[in-house]
């Protein structure tokens, strides 16, 4: 029975372990994501206060209310493209964060899964005559729960990519209405 518990205890340290590790990869990637969007807000702020420094600038100077009209209007395409140009930055820090907790989450599911499978084996060399069907019920558990995640993985990778698809569509929608009233001038 010591053998047992020592086995036990080493399990559950090595599983302890790994999930500290896990913890720690997943709060890394997610204080770089935050940084990374924090950059991008700051980026997008300071360029934003500039143009519209630009422009009230521009707009001060006007003459009359129709170069104000033109100036506006001349002001409100580069708005709407920045917007668009934020808006796929942004996705694509959310793409790639979800690509690698996905990722560290597979690989720590796997993990897991296997120390676990291994746990089993190790128990049931040792388990008393009798014992098969728990040990055998044991396993399927494991390899239900296993399933059930990857289920849930596939799902959710689904919805994503819906959602990335939605944006795309949302941003070639909105690029497609802020460039007509651009060429309708030219016209």
């Amino acid at each position: 029975m010591f053998t047992s518990a020592t086995q036990l205890s080493n399990a559950t340290k090595a599983s302890i372990d790994s999930h500290l590790a896990a913890l720690n990869e997943f709060a890394t990637k997610a204080l770089t994501t935050v940084a990374e969007v924090a950059e991008l807000n700051m980026a997008t702020a300071k360029a934003s206060l500039e143009h519209a420094s630009a422009a009230a600038q521009q707009v001060l100077a006007a003459k009359d209310a129709q170069e104000v009209m033109q100036l506006t209007s001349a002001h409100a395409q580069p708005n709407a493209e920045k917007a668009i140009a934020y808006g796929r930055q942004l996705a694509s820090i959310a793409s790639k964060t979800q690509a690698e907790l996905a990722k560290a989450t597979e690989t720590q599911m796997a993990e897991t899964s296997r120390q676990v499978n291994k746990l089993i084996d190790e128990l049931s060399k040792a388990a008393p005559a009798g014992s098969e069907k728990a040990i055998e019920m044991l396993k399927a558990s494991v390899a239900n729960s296993h399933s059930a995640y990857e289920q849930l993985t596939k799902a959710t990778k689904h919805a994503i990519e819906t959602i990335e698809e939605n944006i795309t569509e949302s941003t070639k929608h909105f690029a497609s209405t802020t460039q007509k009233p651009a060429r309708s001038k030219k016209q």
